[in-house]
């Protein structure tokens, strides 16, 4: 039952935050030029990014809120050059570092230095397994030699590895070779990317998935699943009516209801992990290369700004935040979807589309029970 009792919303209705994971977009800066870049990075220098000092500081905010998955991120991390000290201090205060990087100066020194640090994972991008596509897509010839040539240091440094690939209908056939080439490269995790088309992105809008094609992609990752077992991890990602369908799935097949989650060390939150759909502000935070908090990298409403108030103070008290830990705001049919609470619908998408990140999902082909006259 939803609602609000004595003018204040029903238990039912609010999500306990829990901060699993903050993405940090440490530089704009990117030697790519990529087509799907929320960001809209370059190769270019912006005088406004956080300093050494500052950067500092929010981490030792963030532990104030607690211990999550510290993911470093950019336009590519890896073009600042105190990236590696940034890190280092992450790790001192006891925080599970992990990047998201192009893969392109992965050099054999640099594998080493990442692992010295050490980050526990990277998250290299690879979105075809054909070089042409690879490096049109990602806007510089030879990006695809060089990430694999990335990929191979890494490896051979003994970093963990998973493969990130931002879908679309130009890469969409191509799932089944990306999935091959993680499982050969040796990566632990594969994680499909559903476009938001933000940033330059946004020249992307005509080859998104459809609706259907989406809900297509997503039972194939069910199916993908449960074929492959242990051998390698899925998590996709700006796709939160996968666990909609992983529920649906297994009851249909008379499975236990299960959401995976991988075992860690205490303390850690796990990188193999899959609690909700659309975390934004409720596990999950974003941080700008200019201190700006947001829900996500592609919802682009601001929290607050970690020059003007402390990281712990945004989480915690931020309206923006604090209305989307509220599932009695969100509005259309993702209001009385009964999937709600375990889906969210993509927050991100429904600003997009609409204006209003509390709008129903855009991208959803599920009728609630309670329009369809279903029962749960």
């Amino acid at each position: 039952m939803t609602g609000e009792i004595n003018g204040k919303p029903s238990p039912a209705d609010l999500l306990t935050p829990r901060l699993h994971l903050v993405a940090w977009e440490l530089t704009k800066s990117c030697n790519l030029f990529c087509a799907h870049c929320r960001g809209s990075s370059a190769p270019d220098t912006y005088s406004d990014e956080l300093t050494a000092d500052e950067c500092f500081r929010v981490i030792d905010q963030i532990r104030e809120v607690g211990r999550p998955i510290l993911i470093l991120s950019g336009g590519e991390p890896l073009a600042r050059p105190d990236v590696m000290e940034i890190a280092r201090y992450a790790v001192s205060k006891e925080l599970r570092v992990v990047m998201g990087t192009n893969g392109t100066l992965i050099t054999e020194e640099v594998a080493s230095q990442l692992k010295e640090v050490p980050v526990s994972r990277l998250g290299i991008s690879l979105d075809f397994p054909v070089a042409e596509l690879q490096d049109d897509f990602r806007g510089q010839a030879g990006a695809f030699a060089a990430a694999m040539k990335g990929i191979t240091n890494a490896r051979q440094a003994g970093i963990e590895l998973q493969i990130n690939s931002t879908i679309t209908r130009l890469n969409a056939p191509y799932l089944d070779e990306l999935l091959s080439t993680a499982l050969e490269v040796g990566a632990v995790g594969f994680h499909p990317f559903l476009l938001v088309p933000t940033g330059r992105g946004k020249g992307l809008e005509s080859v998104e998935l459809s609706p259907r094609e989406y809900e297509a992609t997503l039972n194939w990752i069910y199916d993908k699943v449960k074929s492959l077992g242990e051998s390698i991890f899925f998590k996709p990602t700006c796709a939160p009516h996968y666990l909609r369908v992983m529920k649906q799935r297994q009851r249909q097949e008379h499975s236990p209801e299960v959401t995976p989650e991988a075992k860690t060390t205490p303390g850690h939150p796990s990188a193999n992990a899959i609690t909700r759909g659309c975390l934004a502000g409720t596990g999950f935070a974003f941080i700008s290369h200019r201190g700006d908090v947001q829900g996500c990298g592609y919802l682009s409403p601001v929290a607050g700004n970690v020059r003007e108030q402390s990281f712990a103070q945004i989480w915690n008290n931020s309206p923006l935040f604090n209305s989307l830990r509220n599932l009695a705001n969100y509005e259309g049919k993702c209001g009385y979807c009964e999937y709600k609470r375990l889906c969210g619908g993509c927050r991100a998408r429904a600003y997009e589309a609409t204006g209003d990140y509390l709008e129903a999902e855009p991208y959803c082909v599920y009728e609630p029970a309670a329009v369809s006259g279903r029962t749960k």
